[in-house]
């Protein structure tokens, strides 16, 4: 397989394995896709970590295997590139990017989809499809302006220059720079701590950030308004509180 999923500890860490630089063809772009639905689903992963191995992340799409495609086989993958992403972008619980070496084109994009991102400290990122006379298809026109505003984002995409971990860090394109060997070690440890907390509540401030940025205020903060009276009938909500009344804060367990 392409891509694995394993699970220890509550976190599901969805792993590329496509050596040697885990090159986003259309069957691990269809793997994913599949995986990250799975790992939506599952009760036993309540946090996720994208990784792509020590030395790579993803380093884009299957250049050899694009450049077969006429149009018309474009129209009809391209909707199938950009829905294995975005599941991964929704799954409904904290996801982290472990991004160790490249992440270009779809390994960027692919780490956009994630809520946080940890980088090693010799990775590099960047959108470099307009080298091939093409703009990201992925997502990455969509969600790198979002990240990171427009004016960045555009110079990363109409130059298709690479990053490397400390510019990105600075930029916002990543939120840790740690020794390429704590990569995995210090994202795994970030989904760990967050698969202990309450799932429910996790899935409604993920929901309502994201879905809040697509919308007017007034519509977010009804969505903010439904999830915080709704999370009011959840078993979590009833521990989390009957802890900081009786033992203080910070100490509740949700599992």
């Amino acid at each position: 397989m392409t891509v694995t999923l394993e699970v220890s500890e509550g976190v599901g860490t969805v792993r590329l394995d496509r050596p040697p630089m885990n090159a986003l063809d259309t069957a691990t772009q269809d793997r994913l896709g599949e995986l990250a639905r799975e790992a939506a689903r599952r009760d036993d992963v309540r946090a996720v970590v994208l990784y792509g191995g020590e030395k790579v992340f993803a380093a884009g799409a299957d250049i050899k295997e694009m450049q077969a495609m006429d149009h018309a086989a474009m129209v009809v993958r391209s909707r199938a590139l950009q829905d294995a992403f975005t599941a991964v972008a929704r799954i409904p619980k904290p996801v982290v990017a472990a991004v160790t070496g490249y992440a270009l084109g779809g390994g960027c994009e692919l780490a956009l989809c994630a809520d946080f991102r940890i980088a090693a400290d010799n990775a590099r990122l960047g959108q470099p499809e307009i080298l091939l006379g093409l703009i990201p298809g992925a997502g990455g026109t969509q969600r790198l302006a979002r990240l990171v505003g427009p004016s960045r984002a555009k110079d990363l995409i109409f130059t298709g220059r690479h990053v490397q971990a400390d510019e990105a860090l600075t930029m916002g394109l990543v939120d840790r720079v740690v020794p390429a060997a704590e990569v995995y070690e210090q994202a795994h440890a970030w989904a760990a701590r967050l698969a202990r907390g309450p799932a429910l509540a996790l899935r409604a401030a993920k929901e309502c950030v994201d879905a809040g940025l697509e919308a007017d205020i007034d519509t977010g903060l009804t969505i903010e308004r439904n999830w915080f009276a709704g999370l009011f009938a959840t078993e979590d909500r009833e521990r989390g509180m009957r802890s900081f009344v009786e033992e203080g804060p910070g100490k509740a367990k949700f599992l």
